[in-house]
């Protein structure tokens, strides 16, 4: 299918977010999305912006969106991340995950990166096939850790 991969704006973040929230359902955590649009807004087009997305537009309809950042690695120096990849379940095997995900390889390329990463849940064996079949190494030996808000205060109040 042809889309047009473009840089995401502010008004396309409605949009942005009704996709962020399928994938949170898909992932099997519905209630997770707590963003609004407004932070998403803020956060993405403010001064300082803390990522860069990109959207696969058909006419006005967003059919998917991929959010990367850059991060640093005190082994390699800058890194990109690629936060999510998702695109519409209606529109899904079409290839537009397949130029979202160029789109962001593209982007890291221009800017030098020296490692692109992302985290994919072990159950995702479609997603999986498809990265490796890319050519991207899916590593098994490490695990994410994190402290969610209420975990870190109370991390922080506890010691």
């Amino acid at each position: 299918m042809h889309v047009k991969i473009r840089k995401a704006t502010p008004e396309d973040m409605g949009q942005v977010l009704e996709l962020i929230k399928e994938l949170a359902h898909f992932e099997k955590e519905p209630d997770a999305v707590i963003v609004t649009e407004k932070q998403i807004i803020e956060d993405g087009f403010g001064d300082n912006p803390l990522f860069e997305c990109f959207v696969a537009e058909k006419e006005t309809k967003i059919l998917g969106m991929a959010l990367c950042y850059f991060r640093y690695s005190t082994w390699k120096g800058r890194t990109l991340h690629l936060e999510d990849l998702i695109v519409n379940e209606n529109y899904r095997g079409k290839n537009i995950g397949l130029q979202l995900y160029k789109e962001v390889m593209q982007f890291a390329t221009e800017n030098q990166v020296k490692r692109v990463e992302w985290v994919v849940l072990d159950w995702n064996k479609n997603a999986i096939d498809f990265y490796q079949k890319t050519g991207a190494k899916v590593l098994e030996d490490w695990r994410i850790a994190q402290f969610d808000e209420a975990s870190l205060q109370k991390f922080i109040q506890n010691s």
